[in-house]
């Protein structure tokens, strides 16, 4: 098996389209709820997280000398993380098959995934690497 993280991911319009709609939140928790239970009952779901909105964010800038952290809304994002899913699946083909299901229809709704590399794939002789495996072992992940 392997571990997928598969990322909510909204543009501006579509953020602007659920408004606009005014999607009940309610409603949209039962919709979530439903596709989480069904990973959880397959025995795929490993954590799920949704985000609050960006407006509460702040964003850190790494590109000037000193990080610059600045608070939202940020005018000029395209597209916004929402929160997101790791599953645990043996292949990228059976990730996207979730992500199929996912109830995030709409223009301007995607859902990217990315596999999540297990420690093992490191450099074992990297300090680093064996300074986080202790840690895994000591707090239970291994």
């Amino acid at each position: 098996m392997a571990k997928y993280m598969l990322i909510m991911r909204a543009s501006d319009e579509a953020q602007e389209a659920f408004a606009e709609a005014g999607i009940d939140f309610d409603e949209m928790l039962a919709t979530m709820g439903r596709f989480n239970e069904e990973m959880i009952t397959a025995g795929v779901l490993v954590a799920a997280e949704g985000l609050e909105e960006p407006e509460k964010g702040v964003v850190v800038d790494y590109s000037g000398d000193e990080p610059v952290a600045t608070d939202g809304p940020y005018g000029e994002t395209k597209e916004l993380f929402n929160g997101f899913w790791v599953l645990d699946v043996p292949t990228m083909d059976d990730a996207v098959a979730w992500a199929r299901k996912a109830p995030l229809a709409g223009p301007g709704m995607k859902a990217e995934i990315r596999r999540i590399p297990g420690i093992d794939e490191f450099p074992q002789d990297n300090e680093w690497v064996r300074r986080e495996r202790a840690w895994r072992e000591r707090t239970g992940q291994l």
